[in-house]
């Protein structure tokens, strides 16, 4: 266990940064309004660099929060957690294939499943307009924190696969990790919006990280972790 938990947080890193052009779509254009948002003068780019760092430190808070409160779930009923795992761990691969479909715009299915988050965030959403416009970096973690509940079929499928984590602390870690592997992207959105743009509607692009994301998706699938161990 203990080598399969090391080999998950850089796991979960590396989906979180394979899924950067999709978290461009979903969070992308708030970042980059955000480097907007403060007028140019003497202390603009440090104020920039604020507002951006606030808005993603709430971002990936909300993720270790929803691992945090997912896992604690789990706890109570351990028992049923344990049947479950293999259901879980397929889910949690399907849902990393279905990205990788929608990352290569082979397939669109993954929107069916974010519409499953749709009543929650119909109710956080309008909490958002108090943060706005944002002016100052507290405005803006404020405003992170709750964008981290918009329905993502990425954040739901490395959910899934921290739901499989023994403890909550290792759950809250994966969540950590993937949050961290989303980061370059969102960080330099902020700064380069519009080559990251170019970049993100590039077809090739588009195709090789979803075909990662699939093969992630593949390697999680209990079938596979069964045919690993029998070589």
């Amino acid at each position: 266990m203990g080598n399969e938990l090391l080999l998950s947080y850089p796991s979960a890193f590396m989906i979180g940064l394979l899924g950067s052009a999709h978290c461009l779509g979903m969070c992308g254009g708030i970042s980059a309004s955000l480097s907007m948002a403060v007028p140019i003068g003497r202390a603009f780019r440090l104020r920039q660099s604020l507002l951006i760092l606030g808005f993603n430190i709430g971002r990936i808070v909300s993720y270790v929060l929803l691992a945090t409160l997912l896992a604690l779930l789990s706890t109570q009923a351990v028992d049923l957690w344990a049947q479950l795992g293999p259901v879980l761990r397929t889910i949690a691969g399907l849902l990393l294939i279905f990205m990788g479909l929608s990352m290569g715009q082979w397939w669109q299915g993954i929107h069916y499943v974010e519409k499953i988050g749709a009543p929650v965030w119909h109710r956080i959403s309008p909490l958002t307009r108090r943060f706005t416009p944002v002016r100052h970096p507290t405005q803006a973690l404020g405003l992170g924190l709750l964008w981290g509940w918009l329905p993502c079929g990425l954040i739901y499928s490395t959910l899934g696969w921290a739901a499989l984590q023994p403890t909550v602390g290792t759950a809250a870690l994966t969540m950590f990790f993937f949050g961290l592997g989303t980061l370059p992207s969102m960080l330099t959105t902020g700064f380069a919006a519009s080559s990251l743009q170019k970049l993100r509607t590039h077809r090739r692009f588009r195709q090789v990280t979803g075909g990662l994301l699939i093969i992630f998706g593949v390697w999680t699938l209990p079938f596979t972790a069964s045919l690993i161990h029998s070589l």
